[in-house]
């Protein structure tokens, strides 16, 4: 039997999608990033830096893993690229993929490598942390504390983060390239995949902070006689007699007087003091169960006027743009096969094409790097003498933008 993830799509009908033909599927989207032609730098900052373009330093097939690079440390970027179709999630299957490779990972890591699925409007000289978006998808990992693959739909101008984070395992987190995947079906169901594996999935209404059907009633409050103390000190728990009487702390009954000691001139000798084994620290009584304890008390649940019954969470009616928009510590990250489609199978068949002939050969080739490197910290994020080569230098014909001071967009 096919294998199911709870909360989410089967994937028996995942398997049999895939093994079905597409040649019924629509691609709105897809770059191997021959070139950065499709793709417009914005202006909207000073200190966003270029994108480059290159493969890095080890690669399993150099031509077919070029793609988008960030050659700079401790920089902005962003750049964007319209669809050559805009689309919409109303009533129809989105499928968004992409490749992430951060090849200068290491656990002190920093960077974003998510995409953003933006409206037509967007102006791609302007495009920044503040210009809306509908999805924001892909990973996140900053040292120990961020590590996870962010999944953010857009909801009447609120961007929603997940309720449950997506977490990336240990071994999902290294210097090679990985796939990132999101299935958006239209009865508001998702799936993640990571490296064609499933992740994630489940339901938007819960999984989101959208609107729920029902919701606390704000007018109802708790009654004054409303017990909710499990435990209660026991009646008829005593504190022993004298219990109060045990010193802290006594004299040690097996510290002996020096023999060298002189009462006349160094004092009367004390023997010092140890703590009491007797000693049991303040008395209290045995707590037990409250027998008048009613539970949490709850407030009723009304109905949710803000909850619109049968609208689709995750319909966005124009889909036109996809872009790219991070903050990056380390560089050396290299996006590549950016697809957005309406198909599983045929995004499937492109990271079958472009991704997964080149997982082994690429670990070869990165063995074969430190092996004929063995002075160089491969790992180590900041060192671009061999990454800046003039295939990442000003890749969109620009001379580059001027250091500023750098803060990272909160999300």
């Amino acid at each position: 039997p096919t294998p199911h993830v709870d909360g989410g799509p089967p994937l028996a009908a995942i398997a049999a999608a895939l093994a079905a033909a597409s040649c019924n599927a629509e691609v709105f989207f897809v770059d191997k990033f021959d070139d950065l032609s499709k793709w417009t730098q914005s202006k909207a900052k000073e200190d966003i830096a270029a994108f480059g373009h290159g493969a890095g330093k080890w690669f399993g097939d150099e031509k077919v893993q070029t793609g988008m690079t960030t050659p700079d440390d401790m920089r902005f970027y962003a750049a964007s690229a319209k669809l050559s179709k805009p689309t919409t999630t109303r009533g129809k299957e989105l499928v968004v993929q992409f490749s992430v490779k951060h090849e200068e990972h290491k656990y002190a890591f920093c960077g974003g490598g998510y995409i953003k699925l933006l409206p037509s409007s967007l102006d791609p000289a302007t495009f920044s942390g503040d210009s809306p978006y509908h999805i924001m998808f892909g990973p996140d990992m900053c040292g120990y504390d961020t590590s996870l693959i962010h999944l953010i739909f857009n909801y009447k101008g609120d961007n929603l983060l997940k309720t449950d984070k997506i977490d990336l395992d240990y071994a999902d987190k290294n210097e090679f390239t990985h796939l990132y995947t999101l299935q958006l079906f239209p009865n508001d169901t998702f799936a993640v995949y990571f490296d064609m594996e499933p992740k994630a999935n489940g339901t938007l209404l819960e999984g989101w902070p959208y609107p729920k059907p029902t919701m606390a009633d704000p007018e109802d409050t708790k009654p004054e006689d409303w017990v909710d103390e499990k435990k209660i000190d026991d009646p008829e728990d005593k504190k022993p007699e004298g219990y109060d009487d045990i010193p802290k702390e006594i004299a040690d009954p097996d510290a002996k007087k020096p023999e060298d000691w002189d009462d006349e001139d160094d004092g009367e000798w004390e023997a010092p003091r140890m703590p009491n084994p007797e000693y049991k620290g303040p008395w209290s009584p045995k707590r037990i169960d409250n027998p008048a304890y009613k539970g949490e008390w709850k407030p009723r649940e009304i109905a949710n006027p803000k909850y619109e019954e049968g609208v689709q969470l995750g319909a966005f009616d124009d889909v036109g743009a996809v872009g790219f928009e991070l903050w990056i510590v380390n560089n050396g990250t290299v996006f590549d096969n950016v697809m957005v489609t309406d198909s599983l199978a045929e995004a499937f068949k492109h990271a079958e094409e472009t991704w997964k002939p080149f997982v082994e050969k690429e670990k070869e080739a990165k063995a074969a790097w430190d092996k004929e490197h063995p002075s160089e910290d491969s790992y180590a994020g900041g060192d671009d003498d061999e990454y800046d080569g003039e295939e990442d230098e000003d890749a969109f014909g620009d001379d580059g933008e001027e250091d500023g001071e750098a803060k990272k967009d909160e999300l």
